[in-house]
Formats: C-alpha cells, structure tokens, sequence
C-alpha cells in the first residue's frame, strides 16, 4: 500500500514538510481548493511553490478546483507526478486530461461520495488513477464514509469489465488506523491530520501500508 500525506490540516507546514521528507512516505499530496468548487481556500500557488525547499518527495496534487486549467501548468513546473481533477466540474475532461498529459504528468480522476462511478467511464482509457473521496471534498479530519469501500470494489469490477489493470486507486479522506480496514482493496491512501496529529509520523505511516 502506498501512502500519500495531506498537509492541509498542519498548523506549520515547513516543520511538517521536513518532518515527512524523514518518512518512507511515497508522496506529499498537495490540496488546492479555490474557493469555488469547495468553499474553501488554499494559500496561493506564490506560496506553495515553496515546497520543493522542504521536500524532494514526489508530489500528488489534487485540484479541487471549478476551472483547473489555470492551475496545472503552475503545478506541472514543480516536482509533480500525479495532478488530479475532478469529474463533477462543467468543464471539457479530455482538454485537461490531454493538458496534463501534454506535461509527461499522471493524470487522476476524483469522484466525490455521490457521484455515479459509471461517470468516470469515458475518461478510464486516458487516466492514470482515481481518487475516491471518503469524505466530502473540502475540508481535513472528516469521519471516513464506510460505504467507499463498496465504491472502490464496483470500480475494480469496472476496471474487470474493460480489461484495465494499470489504474491506480487512491482513497482520501479519514483514512487512520481503524478505517484502513476499509480501504484494503486500494493501491495508495490519502492521510493527513491521522498523521500529523500523531508524535510518530513514521510509525502513523506503517500502520496504514
């Protein structure tokens, strides 16, 4: 299992981002809201571009966001291997997936809890990994929704039915010591406050791979 580590909800984002760069965490996973698609915001890109002098680890960067485009070329200057976006935005899916692509980047696709996964069908030929959210996109230390497991086990089936096995699955939102049992049919987990709220960011890691 790999594990990708949120920092949303850290209260000094350089120590926690030295902090984890110590860990065998396999990425930072970078949430930028815009105020639009949630209701919240992230510091700007002026400032999140400074992440690279904390860490060297790859980066998984999660746009939630209702116009992503003017934010994938920033994303793609820094040292990102996944940008995802999300399939509920009323925007032209294959343009941005080509976009990212355009920048050698992976490309994720999100789902929010209620979206029908049938709605990432068309886009499953393109993509490198889906997101499920297990919590509502927006906010950090929400309670996990034990139904995504059923979610994640309906996308394998799909990836069965059109002959895919090189998508990734990624779960995100109140993953910790206890939902992980939930999310054991997924190839990476999203973590965040679970780990920084911990003293023992390494061993925080362990328990979720």
């Amino acid at each position: 299992m790999k594990v990708s580590v949120s920092f949303l909800t850290s209260d000094n984002a350089p120590r926690d981002l030295k902090l984890l760069n110590e860990t065998d965490c396999d990425y930072i996973h970078v949430d930028v809201m815009d105020g639009k698609f949630v209701k919240n915001k992230t510091m700007p890109f002026s400032e999140m571009k400074n992440i690279y002098k904390y860490t060297d680890k790859r980066l998984d960067v999660h746009l939630m966001c209702a116009d992503p485009e003017k934010y994938i070329h920033k994303y793609a200057s820094l040292n990102t291997e996944y940008i995802t976006i999300h399939v509920e935005i009323n925007e032209d899916i294959n343009k941005l997936i080509k976009l990212i692509k355009s920048y050698s980047i992976k490309v994720g696709l999100s789902i929010k809890p209620n979206t029908n996964i049938r709605d990432i069908i068309p886009y499953l030929p393109y993509i490198d990994l889906i997101l499920v959210m297990s919590v509502e996109p927006g906010e950090g230390g929400q309670t996990f929704i034990t139904s995504s497991e059923e979610k994640v086990k309906e996308i394998r089936k799909l990836f069965e039915e059109y002959n895919l096995n090189d998508i990734v699955i990624n779960i995100d939102g109140g993953v910790n010591d206890d939902t992980i049992k939930y999310c054991r049919d997924c190839d990476m987990v999203t973590a965040g406050s679970y780990i920084l709220e911990g003293d023992n960011y390494q061993k925080n890691i362990d328990s979720l791979r």
